[in-house]
């Protein structure tokens, strides 16, 4: 078993070490300063209630979870008996390039350094690291204690034991990782979210319908598919032939922009920025934040508690 550090305590941070102490491994997790360590406590303790108070685990387990997850302000401390690391910092190519080549001074060639980036290509992250082929990406997705899925991407120089070992490591998790052959900015989820959410953009910006319907139009038939098959399993039941005419007239009118709508360009320029702003394309009072946030989490939870009895592990 890796012996896990996660060099970030904030919201996928605390969320990454909660799964790998659910299926009982000891985590290392690094903040900045005691107040991040202090709010990802809490976070962690909220996190741990929701879970227990829907069956999850009970009690003890998740006293017992709590005790995996060690918390440090020290980075020489975080990292000295690791084998497997997990960078969670933010999105800022040169903050993380300038931890890797810290930790590389730290620890051993053998360890594991890998990023949880979400678009980064792995060998532009590692392009100035001296051990190429023990860098790798390790993409969860948020809430990152919720949601199975993890993108495995390989840089140029990145060995097959690194891989290999992410792999066992994200699989002893309870995740779902998925490997990518080549190296694509924003991997496959990201490129999947967001081609939908250009073609969204672009019926709003058209006046095609409002908001709530072009939502609709995904939570109540797409979206209600999607948790069983995907897109290509998706087409496959329906017949290969009916969505190859269907591409064939459909795609030459589907949203091809390069950049952001009109719509969600305004927006942002009155920082009109969503629920951390309490208005974007939907206004955020407190009450409804609590609500819609609440909901996807007890959706999230059904079927990860789906996914445990199908596997008979719940």
């Amino acid at each position: 078993m890796e012996r896990l550090s996660i060099l970030g305590a904030g919201t996928m941070g605390h969320s990454i070490a909660l799964s790998a102490a659910w299926s009982s491994q000891d985590v290392t997790v690094y903040g900045i300063n005691d107040q991040d360590l202090e709010n990802a406590d809490k976070s962690l303790a909220h996190k741990l209630q929701v879970m227990t108070d829907n069956d999850l685990f009970d009690e003890n387990e998740a006293k017992d979870i709590r005790k995996r997850i060690r918390f440090t302000t020290s980075i020489e401390q975080a990292v000295k008996d690791a084998t497997f690391i997990l960078e969670v910092v933010p999105e800022v190519l040169e903050l993380k390039k300038k931890l890797y080549k810290q930790l590389e001074t730290l620890v051993d060639p053998s360890v594991v350094i890998a990023s949880n980036t979400s678009g980064f290509k792995p060998s532009l992250l590692a392009a100035d690291m001296e051990h190429l082929n023990r860098f790798i990406v390790a993409h969860f997705w948020n809430p990152g204690h919720l949601i199975p899925l993890v993108e495995v991407v390989n840089g140029k120089h990145t060995d097959q034991k690194t891989t290999d070992r992410t792999v066992a490591l994200l699989k002893a998790m309870n995740k779902k990782p998925i490997l990518l052959n080549k190296e694509l900015p924003g991997f496959i989820g990201n490129r999947l979210q967001y081609a939908l959410f250009r073609e969204a953009q672009t019926l709003l910006d058209a006046g095609a319908a409002s908001k709530e319907d072009i939502d609709a139009a995904v939570t109540y038939s797409i979206g209600r598919r999607l948790p069983v098959t995907g897109p290509l399993m998706t087409a496959d039941m329906g017949g290969l032939d009916v969505f190859s005419a269907i591409s064939n007239y459909l795609f030459e009118d589907l949203a091809n922009d390069q950049r952001s709508g009109e719509t969600l360009t305004g927006l942002v320029e009155q920082q009109k920025l969503g629920d951390k702003s309490g208005e974007g394309f939907y206004s955020w009072e407190p009450e409804v934040s609590e609500q819609v946030n609440r909901k996807r989490e007890q959706t999230l939870i059904q079927f990860l508690k789906n996914d445990l009895e199908q596997e008979g592990l719940k």
